[in-house]
Formats: structure tokens, C-alpha cells, sequence
């Protein structure tokens, strides 16, 4: 496999992708997973996009060649295509999008015991400069966050938005369960993530109140229990934040019934491509 160096991902980092992940065969929310990539495409303006069907067999021919039917992650990017010459400029896109579809045998890449985070200095992206709801390849925001996470000692870092509340990890959509009910920041300034649409589904199914408003650090700090959502990390308990330990006062932990929920209904309601 090769990509041309002509490529707006190589000049820009000018693409959008998803993460899919691969449960016995089928994938999960696949069809969520591509309405987010031709939205962000249209976003972009992407123009001459393949359409679902060349992407479906693009995906099933990967998996196939690779003999990969579990435990498998799946990156799907889409660049502007490549470019007749160096330069930002899109009209120098002559030829259409290129799709790249990379599959590797990865298991959920957080530990069960959980993780540690600490809050980064750098804000999540606001709006106002690039909307976060597009799920585009320019990733420094996340990665400057994260070496802070690194630098801090901790496993991810936690992002405010610019009025100084929680948005998202650098990687991941967060939770906080506090007294039996559910919170979760909005999506002012994070991606919705599609595992973390799917926890508020289920939190709905089984009558567990799931509110999404502004949450500050200090509210993670005393929460009963916190986890992140991701489509490579499922869901995954936080056990630290910068330094201080989330003690569950409550009598069960409603994270490991919404890990059990979670991990049926993504095998169940996975699709066959």
C-alpha cells in the first residue's frame, strides 16, 4: 500500500475518518459510522466522494483479504484526494477522494483496571475555529492535549472548552455517575461520539436519568464513578483524575452493568457488510 505524496492528507492533514470496530463478523453501527464521514465530508466540501456501496466493498474486501472476523479495528479516512501540485488551495483537487481502509487486530486498548487522566491546559477546540463535530484528520489539538496527558504521567488528558468545562478526553467521549444518574457534557465543543449516542440509548431503555449539561473538573472529581466511551476503547473506567482517586459510595457499580449492556447490544446490532 502506498499514498501518493501529492495527497491532501500528506500536504494538510486534509481528510476525515472513522474508527470501526469488528465483532464476530459484523460491525458495529457501521451505518452511523458512514452518515458521520459523508457529513463531515460535506463539511468539508469534499467533492467527487465514492459512494456507501464502494465503501461497504472496499471495507469487505480488506477484512477478507486479511481473513479478520474479530477483534478487529478498522481506520477509515477519506482525504480530499491528491492534489496536482503542492499547494492548500482545493481546486488543485483534480481526481476525486481517496479512501484508505487500514484493518489491524487490535483488542480495546485500554486496560480493564482502568485508566488515569489529567486536565490539559489546552482548550478542545471551540465552533467558532473548527467545529469538533466535524471528524477531520487535523488532530494537533488532540495530540498537544494528550503530550500533556503524557507529561502529567497519566494514561489520556481531559479537555475543557473555553468557558473552562468539560468537553471531552483527547480521545474519547466522558461520562460521570453521580448518585445512580447519568451526566455527560454537551457537544458544544467535543465530537458526538457514537458510543457515547449509544450509552445515552441505553441509559434511556433501562430508566436511568442521563443528562447532558455544562460539567466542571471539581464534578469529576466527586463523582461516584467516571468512565470514557470510544469506539476502540468500548467503555473504560477512570479510577484517577490529577491524582485524586473517584471513590464509588454507591452499593454497585451501574459502570459495569453499562459494560455488560453495551458489549450485547454492539454484537447484537452490528452489521453484516
Amino acid at each position: 500500500a502506498h499514498i501518493n505524496v501529492f495527497d491532501s492528507i500528506v500536504q494538510g492533514g486534509d481528510g476525515v475518518w472513522e474508527g470501526l470496530r469488528v465483532y464476530k463478523g459484523k460491525i458495529f453501527a457501521l451505518s452511523r459510522h458512514l452518515t458521520r464521514m459523508y457529513n463531515s465530508a460535506k463539511s468539508l466540501n469534499f467533492e467527487n466522494v465514492p459512494d456507501e456501496n464502494y465503501v461497504r466493498s472496499a471495507i469487505r474486501e480488506t477484512l477478507q483479504a486479511n481473513n479478520m472476523t474479530d477483534e478487529t479495528h478498522i481506520r477509515l479516512t477519506l482525504t480530499r484526494g491528491v492534489k496536482i501540485t503542492s499547494g492548500m488551495d482545493p481546486q488543485l483537487n483534480q481526481d476525486g477522494c481517496t479512501l484508505i481502509v487500514v484493518a489491524e487486530y487490535k483488542k480495546p486498548i485500554y486496560p480493564a483496571s482502568g485508566i488515569t487522566l489529567a486536565t490539559a491546559n489546552i482548550r478542545r477546540n471551540s465552533p467558532a475555529t473548527l467545529d469538533s463535530k466535524i471528524h477531520h484528520n487535523n488532530l494537533l489539538n488532540n495530540i498537544l492535549a494528550k503530550i500533556e496527558g503524557n507529561l502529567a504521567g497519566a494514561d489520556d488528558a481531559i479537555m475543557l472548552d473555553l468557558d473552562g468545562f468539560v468537553s471531552e478526553t483527547n480521545a474519547t467521549n466522558i461520562f460521570m455517575l453521580k448518585n445512580s444518574e447519568l451526566h455527560t457534557p454537551t457537544t458544544a465543543a467535543c465530537l458526538p461520539g457514537i458510543t457515547r449516542e449509544t450509552i445515552m440509548e441505553l441509559a434511556q431503555k433501562n430508566n436511568i436519568s442521563c443528562t447532558e449539561r455544562n460539567i466542571t473538573v471539581k464534578e469529576l472529581y466527586e463523582a461516584d464513578e467516571v468512565f470514557t466511551t470510544g469506539t476502540m476503547g468500548e467503555l473504560t473506567n477512570v479510577y484517577e483524575i490529577d491524582g485524586k482517586e473517584i471513590s464509588n459510595s454507591q452499593a454497585e457499580s451501574l459502570l459495569s452493568k453499562f459494560q455488560k449492556m453495551y458489549l450485547e447490544w454492539a454484537v447484537g446490532q452490528s452489521e453484516i457488510i
